[in-house]
């Protein structure tokens, strides 16, 4: 497989094959996507395997739903890690690379046979599946996931659109970030043609619980403005989400405050679990979260990325220092005097 440009034929071509392997398969599939979901994993998870589901096929989707996100789904369509797979199953991984098993959710994708078709928009992707089309122009996975439920032939839905809406909104942030394409646009008035629910979506969204506003003031406490105030970082640890009754669920938007800060060109969401560390990373002007999180061990896309060091924070953050300070000086940026 090879990155495909969503404007030439082999994208087109790569898309049917994947729908031919999804159809033409008799056994169950199972879907999957990354671990810690957003809304493009999910909305691409619950739009294909609706459609898969509107067509009789056997569909299994285990997937650790985030709270601020069950507000989408369906008695049942979800279930729990599996702990074996189905006899003659096959995998379609979405939103991620089917070969970083540590970062696919639902079971031990190492230990699979069968075949695998994979949708993702990750450039750091290895491209080794079954089938499967991957391109990192796309702004989220479910516009790739929209044209493969065209070429599936199934009937559209409101149920179907809707959480291919969802992935949408969340990875372009509404529609604002620079990797918006005008291909996007198109596929968002297809899906809202088709009964997305956009204002049911934001409403839904923008509700937090108590818990998050109360562990915001802790973790406000910690921020750094780091490199001229380039670089903003703040961090959480357990016994902030202790004092304010909150969960880890509660910090994944904080990312998107960090970001808004002026004058800032990469912002650092820090969870420090004790035994390792999850850097949140999100860039502008030039600044590539993609290559610091690459350098960390982890991966995603330039503006937007993620890794996960094994390590004590105080280590961890001594690796983040290094590079960030790698990727401000090959971006040549110069910390204000």
């Amino acid at each position: 497989m090879t990155a495909l440009n969503s404007g030439t034929p082999d994208y087109h071509q790569a898309v049917q094959h994947v729908a031919r392997h999804l159809l033409g398969h008799p056994g169950p599939i199972v879907v999957l996507a990354h671990e810690n979901p957003d809304g493009d994993a999910l909305g691409s998870v619950l739009g294909l395997s609706r459609a898969l589901r509107a067509l009789g096929k056997t569909v299994i989707t285990p997937m650790d739903v985030p709270r601020y996100l069950t507000f989408l789904l369906r008695p049942g369509e979800i279930s729990d890690r599996l702990q074996e797979w189905p006899a003659d199953a096959m995998l379609a991984v979405l939103d991620v690379d089917n070969n970083d098993f540590p970062r696919v959710a639902g079971g031990d994708v190492s230990t699979f046979q069968g075949p695998v078709v994979n949708v993702d928009h990750h450039g750091t992707n290895t491209r080794q599946a079954t089938a499967g089309v991957v391109d990192p122009t796309k702004p989220a996975a479910t516009m790739m996931i929209a044209d493969v439920v065209d070429a599936l032939d199934v009937p559209w839905t409101e149920d179907i659109a809707t959480p291919l809406m969802l992935g949408m909104m969340t990875d372009t942030g509404n529609f604002t970030f620079d990797s918006v394409t005008p291909d996007a646009f198109m596929t968002a008035a297809k899906l809202r043609g088709h009964g997305a629910r956009l204002g049911w979506l934001m409403d839904n969204l923008r509700q937090h619980p108590h818990a998050y506003y109360l562990l915001l003031r802790e973790v406000l406490g910690t921020l750094e403005f780091l490199h001229g105030g380039q670089v903003v970082l703040a961090r959480v640890d357990e016994n902030m989400l202790e004092r304010a009754d909150a969960t880890w669920e509660d910090v994944e938007s904080y990312i998107s405050i960090l970001r808004s800060a002026e004058g800032s060109r990469l912002a650092v969401m820090v969870k420090d679990y004790g035994d390792r560390v999850k850097f949140s990373l999100r860039s502008r002007g030039g600044v590539s979260a993609q290559n610091i999180a690459v350098a960390l061990g982890g991966g995603g896309h330039v503006p937007a990325a993620g890794a996960t060091v094994t390590e004590p924070y105080a280590v961890a953050r001594s690796l983040l220092d290094q590079a960030i300070a790698h990727e401000l000086e090959r971006a040549a940026i110069t910390v204000p005097a």
